[in-house]
């Protein structure tokens, strides 16, 4: 038997055949790799908590309910060691990334906050590195549909059975939110969680019955959480899986695929260029986008201040110096926000035009490698799609280089994957 016959959870990433003892620790690698992402969703945080603002104690508390986490990925690591040299080598840009993190303690405005947070930063990194090396396509997709899943459910359970968590009370009331502080958050979950259902579906044929009724559960509750940017974001990475799946046939069908796709990107950009308001009004944002225009005045404000290594990773947003730069966010914002909202000016303004340019090559090394996939290879039916609607939500929210955050997990183990070769048929 083979791996990629093997009945669950599937084998390993090197296509070997699999005895009972590599088969038992498939399945004790594939439950932790669960709880890593299941963690990492911070599913348990509001019911935690509740509504309220974390104090000090609080806020050390939730720190410390990571490492199980922290420590899954370094079982898994331990497992399988040379997976994460395979990755690093094919990927110099995440290693500088995280290089330079490290470095901007040097100059940081808070460099105890840095400190620390470059501990977070690592482990989180680590985490995607090991699940992205560990687990083939086929496999990959099952993770991330079994953790979904669960997550899918206990948001359905919560929902109609404890509405003072699963549904919000003050701002949107009545909009569900599952387990998450708000609608948005979990409409962007329930957003990736069916473009790892619909592939799974693909890869797996005969559990594509479960997986396409959980993609239909978590519809439901993307539309429960009336979250429109979320349903915006679904129709453009369901467009880009079709996209895939075009492509993948081959000769005129690829052609005809590939003018598609152009066309259809020329004119999303020419509407959101000739009638942005319109648009805006598709995904319920105003003129300001709910205030972020704001947020992006003064940060530019802060940046050009300090734009060639910017304030230190993770640094500006919990400073406490009246004279630092966050101050005058707060000012000009009329409120303090918990981070910049574009996930480009955040590493701009904590790490400089440096992080900034490192980052950008990372992401377009990524996308690049994605997009040779849809011709080479079946991982493009996740990794495509997933990274289309990543680079949308990187336009309004903090998602790039966040620790303790499922969103660069998730990115982090599919550039991982698709800097890996391809070696088993089902991947080509």
């Amino acid at each position: 038997m083979t791996a990629s016959s093997a009945a669950w959870p599937p084998g390993d990433a090197r296509g070997r055949p699999i005895s009972p003892y590599a088969r038992l620790t498939d399945i004790a690698a594939f439950g932790l790799s669960v709880f890593i992402i299941l963690v990492y969703s911070q599913v348990w945080v509001t019911p935690l908590l509740g509504d309220n603002v974390p104090d000090e104690a609080t806020s050390s508390l939730i720190r410390t309910l990571y490492f199980p986490a922290y420590g899954a990925s370094l079982i898994l690591l331990a497992l399988r060691p040379a997976d994460l040299g395979r990755v690093l080598i094919r990927e110099p840009f995440l290693v500088a990334l995280i290089v330079i993190v490290a470095a901007s303690m040097l100059w940081s405005v808070e460099p105890d906050q840095t400190q620390r947070r470059l501990v977070a930063i690592v482990f989180t990194t680590l985490g995607g590195v090991v699940l992205g090396s560990r687990w083939r396509w086929p496999a990959l997709a099952e993770l991330f549909a079994v953790s979904f899943g669960l997550l899918a459910i206990a948001s359905l359970f919560v929902g109609l059975f404890v509405p003072d968590i699963g549904r919000m009370k003050l701002l949107f009331p009545g909009a569900w939110r599952g387990l998450w502080q708000e609608k948005n958050g979990f409409g962007a979950l329930m957003t990736f969680s069916i473009l790892f259902f619909l592939p799974a579906a693909i890869f797996v044929p005969k559990r594509a019955p479960l997986w396409l009724a959980m993609a239909a559960l978590a519809l439901a509750l993307l539309l429960l959480s009336t979250s429109k940017t979320s349903l915006v974001s679904l129709i453009l990475g369901l467009a880009a899986l079709v996209f895939v799946l075009l492509a993948r046939r081959g000769g005129v069908m690829a052609i005809l695929a590939v003018y598609g796709g152009v066309l259809g990107l020329v004119g999303l950009g020419a509407a959101l260029w000739l009638a942005p308001t319109l648009f805006l009004g598709l995904i319920g944002k105003d003129s300001t986008l709910t205030g972020r225009t704001k947020i992006w005045t003064a940060v530019l404000d802060a940046i050009h201040k300090r734009p060639l290594l910017g304030y230190g990773y993770g640094a500006v947003w919990t400073e406490t110096d009246l004279w630092g730069p966050l101050n005058p966010i707060v000012k000009e914002a009329g409120f303090k926000p918990e981070h910049a909202h574009n996930s480009w000016l955040e590493q701009w303004l904590g790490l400089g035009l440096v992080g900034l340019t490192t980052w950008t090559l990372y992401y377009l090394t990524t996308l690049g490698r994605a997009l040779w996939a849809v011709f080479t290879s079946r991982g493009a039916l996740i990794a495509f799609p997933v990274l289309i609607v990543f680079t949308l939500m990187t336009l309004t929210e903090s998602i790039v280089l966040v620790y303790n955050d499922l969103s660069w997990v998730m990115f982090v183990a599919l550039a991982s994957r698709l800097a890996l070769p391809q070696r088993a048929p089902e991947e080509r």
